[in-house]
C-alpha cells in the first residue's frame, strides 16, 4: 500500500483546515456544473468537485483530489457509491479520523 501521499478523511466543515492537500469526500449529486459537479456533502453542506466525473454519474460519489478552497475539491479520482449510502455513519467516521482516533488513520 502507497502510503506517501495519504488523503485525509472529511466532510464540508473540516475542509478547510486541509485546502492545497490531498483529501477524500463522498458527496450526494445535486446537478453538473460546468468541468464538474455540485455536491451535498455528508454534514449537509454545498461542495464544488472539479473534474471530469465518470458516466453514469450515481447519486453518491467518493471523490480523491486536493481542496482547492474551503469550497471546492479538485478531483483525481472519482468512485460511484450507489444510490443508497449511508451518509451519517460516514460523517462519523470522518469526525473520528480528525479527532481522537486520528492516530489510527494515515
Amino acid at each position: 500500500m502507497d502510503t506517501s501521499s495519504p488523503a485525509v478523511f472529511l466532510n464540508a466543515k473540516l475542509l478547510p483546515m486541509h485546502v492545497r492537500r490531498r483529501v477524500r469526500a463522498v458527496i450526494q449529486v445535486v446537478r453538473p456544473s460546468g468541468g464538474g459537479v455540485v455536491g451535498k456533502s455528508i454534514d449537509e453542506k454545498q461542495l464544488v468537485v472539479k473534474g471530469s466525473p465518470p458516466l453514469p454519474l450515481i447519486s453518491h460519489v467518493e471523490v480523491i483530489g486536493i481542496a482547492d478552497s474551503n469550497q471546492s475539491i479538485h478531483v483525481e479520482i472519482w468512485t460511484n457509491f450507489g444510490d443508497t449510502f449511508d451518509m451519517y455513519n460516514y460523517n462519523k467516521l470522518c469526525l473520528f479520523a480528525n479527532g481522537e482516533y486520528k492516530h489510527l488513520f494515515i
